[in-house]
């Protein structure tokens, strides 16, 4: 006789969670491909092959994944320094970490802008440089690795905490470096981990809007996000052509996430072996 469950089974689990992701999730994304399928098929292209909007879509995925790229690799020091040493001040440092998860992004845009502004705290160190961050491309990558950086190292810190130590020791015993240690021991073990930060502080930063409007300065063809552009387009009761927009860059963005995860299960799976 099969034992009854404390807790509900199965069936009414999976219930409610399909309940709640449609409510949520596949109602207004299904309102959105509804929207966007008034257009014909020509129209469609043209609302989202325009100069301007491939513009904004060069520097929608081109920021948000160089931001990505370095979220990994600090967040992973950020990561590895919070667990392998103890210093003062360590608590406050795991606390900063958060901090863009709790501060309202537009409050973050408009401080960033006034940091890296030509006369802010760093800006006017690199002015002289002709390093300028505000009001160009580089400043909106630099808000979307602000926002971004929580995730992989929330998403990595757990794993390293996990790591038993002894297996770094059997490696400097048998004769490895560190560097081989680090690429032969602990990397594979926290690969997946740092994927799966690196596609969260990827997707954050394709969908971040209020950090980047401020410092981005808002320019068409040069630094105009595909989030503020669905808004202009809304603004002008152009609903259909936002929807084009926002449909795309969906689509776009699943494919690319796709493919991250299916590289992280490839890399889980090989760890495993």
């Amino acid at each position: 006789m099969r034992k009854k469950e404390v807790l509900p089974g199965f069936g009414l689990s999976l219930g409610y969670t399909i309940f709640y992701l449609s409510l949520i999730v596949l109602l207004p994304l299904s309102a959105a491909f509804f929207k966007a399928g008034e257009l014909t098929w020509p129209r469609f292209l043209a609302a989202v092959t325009s100069p301007r909007v491939l513009a904004s879509f060069r520097l929608s995925f081109g920021a948000a994944l160089g931001a990505a790229l370095l979220n990994a690799v600090f967040g992973l020091l950020v990561a590895w320094v919070l667990v392998r040493y103890r210093f003062f001040g360590k608590r406050l440092v795991d606390a900063l970490v958060d901090l863009p998860f709790a501060l309202p992004t537009s409050v973050a845009g408009i401080a960033l802008t006034a940091v890296y502004a030509r006369n802010g705290w760093i800006g006017r160190l690199l002015e002289p440089h002709g390093i300028k961050v505000a009001f160009t491309p580089l400043g909106v990558m630099v808000a979307l690795t602000f926002i971004g950086l929580p995730f992989v190292v929330r998403t990595v810190q757990p794993i390293l905490e996990d790591l038993d130590a002894d297996f770094e020791r059997a490696a400097a015993t048998l004769g490895a470096s560190r560097w081989q240690t680090f690429v032969r021991v602990i990397f594979p073990e926290i690969a997946p981990a740092l994927l799966t930060g690196f596609a969260l502080a990827f997707a954050r930063g394709l969908g971040e809007y209020g950090s980047v409007v401020f410092i981005s300065g808002n320019m068409p063809m040069r630094t105009e996000i595909i989030p503020l552009l669905i808004i202009t387009k809304l603004e002008q009761y152009d609903y259909r052509g936002a929807t084009a927009i926002a449909v795309a860059m969906l689509a776009a963005s699943l494919a690319l996430l796709l493919l991250i995860n299916t590289l992280q299960r490839w890399t889980a799976a090989r760890s495993a072996a």
